[in-house]
């Protein structure tokens, strides 16, 4: 069965327009879900909205939205008026620009959707749109209203289709300075960066999502079966941890770990060491006098 469409509109560059649908690309709706019980009835129970100050529940007619102003003073909207303000929505994916696929940093990437052709009429454009971008290695740069609030969105090709992710606004990304700010300059290199270099060499590999399992999701899902089935559930050893003492230790025996070859000492040396041998092999005898 086909999956269904968050949304439909029309895809536009210029005057070469099609419709397109938006199906989610990631989903967390096969996650363990949890439900809150009562454990004397075992029951579950639902939350209620209660009057901070009165302690009364509120009904839901009497419940609107509020901004805080002040310390406990709010301004109250109403449904209709925060209706009001949504951007009116045209159903137009209009792109604005393209641009280099890795020329947004990925800190602005929000959420993934898989875009399609949302008709038979509109596959030949479509297809001309994704071949086109695919060709010239580029992204697009596109703004609708998705889901009551305007959007920018990046779209880019992906398999026979596009895949459009949600930006994050500018407000919305917090300075990476502030994070890193307390982070000493310290100069690595010499010994240090060559076994580090050689440990990341050993190590390189292709990405396979396939390959990562979600652990935690596979211990929920053994601990309700073995609730389920009245089995003694096993207590999870602790963590080993372990404190690295010497840096240099710690490389040299993750180096020794990870390949059979011997871990390099250190380019400088090794470019000096291989110096010298071609030297003495190049350099001609010289005769006694006499």
């Amino acid at each position: 069965m086909a999956p269904r469409a968050n949304w439909k509109g029309v895809l536009k560059i210029g005057e070469v327009a099609c419709r397109v649908s938006l199906y989610t690309a990631a989903s967390t709706s096969e996650r363990i879900a949890f439900h809150t019980i009562n454990r004397a009835t075992g029951h579950r129970v639902h939350r209620e909205f209660i009057d901070a100050e009165t302690g009364k529940p509120v009904p839901r007619e009497d419940q609107v939205k509020g901004y805080e102003v002040a310390d406990g003073e709010y301004v109250m909207l109403a449904p209709d008026e925060i209706a009001a303000a949504v951007p009116d929505s045209d159903k137009t994916l209009a792109i604005e620009a393209f641009l280099p696929c890795d020329e947004i940093d990925d800190v602005y990437f929000d959420k993934p959707y898989y875009l399609a052709p949302a008709d038979p009429a509109g596959e030949q454009a479509f297809a001309l749109i994704r071949a086109g971008m695919a060709a010239s290695k580029v992204a697009a740069i596109a703004r609708t209203v998705l889901f009551r609030r305007m959007r920018t969105v990046l779209i880019r090709p992906h398999g026979k289709g596009l895949v459009a992710t949600t930006l994050n606004f500018d407000y919305e990304v917090r300075s990476a300075e502030a994070a890193f700010k307390e982070i000493p300059t310290l100069k690595i290199g010499g010994e240090m960066l060559a076994l580090a270099r050689h440990i990341i060499d050993t190590k390189m590999g292709k990405f396979d999502p396939a390959a990562f399992d979600d652990r935690y999701e596979a211990a929920l899902e053994e601990l309700v079966k073995a609730k389920v089935e009245g089995r003694k559930i096993k207590a999870r050893p602790a963590a080993k941890r372990e404190n690295v003492v010497d840096l240099m230790e710690a490389l040299r025996e993750s180096a020794r770990l990870g390949g059979k070859t011997k871990p390099p000492r250190g380019k400088a040396k090794t470019k000096a060491k291989a110096k010298t041998k071609a030297k003495a092999k190049t350099a001609p005898s010289k005769r006694k006098a006499g």
